[in-house]
């Protein structure tokens, strides 16, 4: 391996993940085993604006890049550099993908192998607090002057990759990584194929923690570990900054997706992970409430709260309460004045409901009228269902369920099939307790509506 090349590249960008940055400044360092043999270094006109917060990070403003030559103008010197070399970087996913992206907009396909030195680091120099350039330059005693700049940056990766290529004199570990059935060229740098490896091909959630150990990102899979790896293999910004902010990935196996969506959102209302977007926005249900007005009389009216008022029904749009409200008034005969269904001082006079018995005009009793209004809400409280969905478990000898409960999600369990259960009461020894939220709601219902009556064990 003496002869072997390694093309050591920093670059500096525009900023903005992957897609669509741009190259502001980039140096090669070629090195013939452990030796120097060439280098280059240019700043380069990205053709676009340099965000104020780059120039703060790396002092490159659109002044300097001005007269610089274009990607274009020393794509065939970053090619004769690159050509039978190993493309070697600090964090070379980043790199890589950057000058992989310029030359495709030249209509190239730039391949080369690669290596990580913060992958290799971590393999060959464990134990160190933080494996960022700056802090390994410290730890090690590397110099490096001008950080957040090309050369500087890749002056102190070389003398760092030159101490590696020390450590591991055989090159048993950088052939590893160089082999392409390995993962370690693909996997972000603060996770190791071991770490990946360890994920269970099931049904069930994952969660990425940051270095902190903070979630920073809950999903659920069919296949955890498949799932988890096409979250590295997309290069879109989101996914790649998700990828490099992971350090540590959990899981809970669910035997089945049912309860893999309802755990996923339970963990995301529980810890609100920054890389989430769905189910984060809070939702604020619409509810049939009563109260009893000057004269006596019971009213329902629809308004929305955070807290579920399991005594009513709960809707999570206004349409929703509106049509329930509607049929419930005319079911009951219900006056729609009283029912907050049409705005006025006079008697009700609603475009569908006319079979109002006069309480709105004094024709009917106070007494009379309530008696229909608590039938009407008895009712509402019958058509809570209290049901079980039955579904696969975590292994063959056992099965899981879901709860509801008068209409409300209680949450899930799990039950070997040893155990002797068949009436409600004997379920909730097993549950496991969840909260009943807008989401959780949509999945259960959403579930029943795909599956009909299959796997459902109404009590």
């Amino acid at each position: 391996m003496q002869n072997q090349l390694y093309a050591v590249i920093d670059v500096e960008t525009t900023g903005g993940g992957i897609m669509g940055n741009r190259i502001t400044e980039i140096c090669i360092v070629l090195l013939q085993g452990t030796t120097v043999i060439d280098k280059f270094t240019s700043l380069v006109n990205p053709e676009q604006h340099i965000p104020p917060f780059i120039t703060g990070l790396t002092g490159i403003d659109d002044d300097m890049v001005r007269n610089a030559p274009t990607f274009d103008e020393v794509a065939d010197r970053i090619l004769e550099m690159t050509t039978g070399a190993i493309f070697v970087a600090h964090n070379v996913n980043f790199d890589y993908n950057v000058v992989r992206g310029e030359f495709k907009t030249l209509g190239y396909a730039f391949v080369r192998k690669k290596l990580c030195t913060v992958r290799l680091a971590r393999k060959l120099i464990p134990g160190l607090l933080s494996y960022s350039l700056g802090k390994l330059c410290s730890s090690l005693n590397i110099p490096l002057v001008d950080r957040h700049r090309a050369e500087g940056d890749t002056d102190a990766t070389v003398l760092l990759f030159q101490r590696i290529l020390a450590l591991d004199p055989e090159h048993i570990l950088i052939n590893t990584f160089l082999n392409a059935r390995s993962k370690e060229a693909t996997l972000p740098p603060h996770l190791s194929a071991d770490h990946i490896n360890a994920l269970p091909e099931e049904t069930g959630i994952y969660l990425f923690r940051d270095q902190k150990g903070t979630v920073i990102y809950v999903g659920k899979a069919k296949n955890i570990k498949q799932r988890v790896l096409s979250h590295f293999y997309d290069k879109k910004n989101k996914e790649y900054t998700l990828g490099q902010n992971t350090y540590t990935i959990d899981y809970e196996v669910t035997g089945n997706e049912l309860i893999a969506l309802l755990l996923e959102a339970d963990k995301i209302h529980q810890y609100y992970p920054k890389f989430n977007s769905a189910q984060k926005k809070p939702v604020i249900p619409y509810r049939i409430l009563q109260y009893t007005n000057r004269k006596g009389v019971i009213q329902l009216a629809i308004d929305r709260s955070k807290k579920i008022d399991h005594s009513l029904e709960v809707f999570y749009k206004r349409s929703d309460a509106i049509e329930r409200l509607e049929q419930l008034c005319f079911d009951h005969q219900l006056c729609p004045k009283y029912c907050n269904l049409q705005n006025t001082t006079a008697h009700c006079s609603h475009y569908r409901i006319k079979n109002c018995k006069g309480i709105c005009q004094d024709k009917e009793s106070v007494a009379l009228y309530n008696i229909r209004v608590q039938s009407a809400l008895a009712s509402l409280q019958e058509q809570k269902e209290s049901y079980l969905i039955r579904e696969k478990g975590r292994a063959i000898d056992e099965h899981s369920f879901v709860m509801i409960q008068n209409g409300i999600y209680k949450g899930f369990g799990y039950v070997h099939q040893s155990e002797q259960v068949s009436h409600f009461d004997d379920f909730e020894t097993f549950l496991i307790q969840q909260k009943h939220t807008y989401h959780t709601t949509k999945i259960i219902k959403s579930y029943v509506r795909k599956n009909g009556g299959n796997n459902i064990i109404y009590m």
